[in-house]
């Protein structure tokens, strides 16, 4: 069986039909949940904080929630061309921060909707217990920097 592989919009769609997908992404997420719970397990939310492991591999962990939230990854193709419409993750400027971008193709109009797309996407981590901040960088392009919150002692 292959590692399950996360969309991180940075590179071409990982392969599969939708369906099998789908699965895949759902049983990945309840894996990320059923560590929560393990690992958080001396806080008063164990699934409403990130876990030591997504920490490790903020990047992963983000894309994993997005994906499980049902918003869709961009994507480009084998020459670098943009194909899909979606959000993007790479590391940010600090260490354990991730950035999310919202990117399409050429024409798509992904500019125009960033704006909603992102906020779609902060509301998903939020929930989920990252912090999500948008920013404006070159041009006015709008993106997130996501991180988890400090981590504290435990809490009952």
């Amino acid at each position: 069986m292959a590692e399950f592989e996360v969309a991180t919009g940075a590179a071409e769609l990982p392969a599969g039909d939708d369906r099998g997908r789908e699965a895949a992404v759902r049983t990945a997420f309840e894996g990320l949940l059923q560590i929560r719970r393990l690992m958080n397990a001396d806080t008063a939310d164990a699934e409403g904080v990130p876990a030591e492991w997504e920490r490790r591999q903020p990047v992963r962990a983000v894309a994993l929630a997005l994906e499980a939230a049902g918003v869709p990854p961009s994507a480009v193709d084998a020459e670098g061309r943009r194909t899909a419409t979606g959000y993007c993750l790479g590391a940010a400027d600090r260490t354990g921060v991730v950035r999310v971008d919202w990117l399409g193709p050429p024409g798509s109009g992904a500019g125009y909707a960033a704006e909603e797309a992102l906020r779609t996407c902060a509301d998903v981590l939020r929930r989920l217990g990252w912090d999500a901040l948008e920013y404006r960088g070159a041009r006015r392009h709008r993106y997130l920097e996501v991180e988890p919150p400090p981590a504290g002692p435990p809490r009952r």
